[in-house]
């Protein structure tokens, strides 16, 4: 099994690549030039985690290239598993994967689903949709208006 070597791009410094079987060191550095490019996003949390490429050394298995990924970015997890026939299709693979799932992760983040403010039941001031109507019929806002 191999180790990343210390001279890895900034975004797989955090991010160990193991490999299991025969895989050449060719194979190996596009595959981590692919996870690179899919973890080098301004603005990415920080990442670490493992990616784990194995090959297959029967004759008889139809894809005997395959990587798994768990990737901690920030606060989620991002796991990718993906099956190939050739390492460079897989790496390819690896990288929309990892791509898809850590704009998605990210995608929760920023647009996590709360509300502007916070409701009156929470601490929060009642406002236009919060206020409930009065039972005369009168809107909530009527009177309201500042003094001169």
């Amino acid at each position: 099994m191999t180790d990343t070597d210390p001279s890895a791009p900034d975004a797989l410094t955090a991010v160990r690549i193991r490999t299991d079987g025969d895989v050449d060191d060719e194979t190996l550095t596009h595959i981590r030039t692919k996870v690179g490019a899919a973890l080098a996003r301004p603005g990415l949390p920080d990442v670490s985690g493992r990616v784990t490429i194995s090959r297959d050394t029967a004759h008889h298995v139809v894809l005997p290239w395959a990587a798994g990924a768990e990737i901690q970015v920030g606060a989620h997890l991002v796991v990718v598993h993906a099956r190939e026939a050739d390492a460079h299709t897989l790496a390819d693979r690896l990288e929309d994967r990892l791509r898809a799932q850590v704009e998605r992760a990210e995608h929760r983040a920023e647009s996590a689903r709360r509300t502007a403010e916070r409701p009156p039941w929470r601490g929060g001031q009642a406002g236009e949709g919060h206020a409930p109507a009065p039972a005369d019929g009168s809107s909530p806002t009527e009177g309201s208006s500042p003094a001169a």
